[in-house]
């Protein structure tokens, strides 16, 4: 299944490109609320080019049906990670990195120091989804935006490089919403080519599962959802922290979704052993 744009000419990619724009959903919904905890003014765009609200059916309906739980991980993993984007770059890093970016659009809502050169990698047609809702909005990044289009399958690490990363610098990578469509293997190949590419310093940010799996297990047990639940590999088979501090990781910060959801005055639905992390290369 894919979302075709408004304009008939490009689509997000099938798979992964559905979950790309159920997000922007999510995040165009937490937009609308008066006490939101980030505003992100194309969200709305992305979700309207794949066809509206109405076309969010078949396998992406996982974010209708188990939207409390969803919207939830979504809000708060979205702020955690601009806290996290900002405050690397209020801390002198210079170059930050987007794995997987999909409809991100913090180069255009976060404010971020000169200087900053932000790197979004992504499939090739959605880095060209993205920028053509992009430019029909006449958007303007607020930092230098530098576009990969990759596979993350393939060598994107040297798509990096001869787009302009500097090795020998400090970087403060995210890989939002990615481990969980990858498994073991791909898991730790990505996580160890991310290393093999970071100076001593660097900074890197991921969503991890401390321990319960019932989201994973209710979608997998859901008939409609099947082909949804085939993108779900599961990532690292150990616990994170674990993988991190073995492979040369510091982690400096961990965060559980209720902790987050509590602290913003919200319900955190469904089981809460979803969090966040920040670790730091020795």
């Amino acid at each position: 299944m894919t979302f075709r744009a408004a304009s008939d000419q490009i689509e997000v990619p099938a798979g992964v490109g559905l979950t790309a724009v159920g997000m922007a959903w999510v995040r165009a919904r937490e937009s609308a609320r008066h006490d939101r905890l980030f505003d992100d003014p194309y969200a709305e765009a992305f979700v309207e080019a794949a066809g509206g609200a109405g076309a969010v059916t078949g396998p992406a309906a996982v974010f209708l049906h188990f939207l409390d739980v969803v919207a939830s991980h979504g809000v708060h993993r979205t702020r955690f990670f601009d806290d996290y984007l900002t405050r690397a770059a209020g801390e002198g890093y210079r170059q930050l990195v987007l794995l997987a970016a999909g409809l991100d659009t913090r180069a255009y809502r976060l404010s971020l120091p000169a200087g900053i050169r932000l790197f979004e990698v992504d499939l090739p047609e959605m880095v060209t989804f993205k920028q053509t809702v992009l430019d029909a909005r006449h958007a303007t990044a607020q930092t230098e935006r530098i576009t990969v289009p990759a596979d993350l399958a393939g060598d994107w690490a040297t798509a990096l490089t001869h787009a302009g990363l500097r090795t020998r610098e400090r970087t403060g990578w995210l890989v939002e919403g990615l481990l969980p469509y990858l498994d073991a293997d791909q898991a730790a190949h990505l996580l160890t080519t991310i290393g093999e590419l970071s100076a001593p310093g660097s900074l890197l940010g991921f969503e991890y599962q401390a321990a319960d799996t019932w989201l994973i297990d209710e979608l997998r047990a859901t008939p409609e959802l099947a082909e949804f639940a085939r993108l779900l590999k599961g990532g690292l088979d150990e616990p994170a922290v674990g993988w991190l501090s073995r492979h040369g990781w510091r982690v400096l910060h961990t965060r559980l979704r209720a902790d987050l959801a509590a602290a913003a005055g919200r319900d955190a639905s469904g089981p809460f052993a979803d969090g966040f992390l920040i670790a730091s290369r020795r």
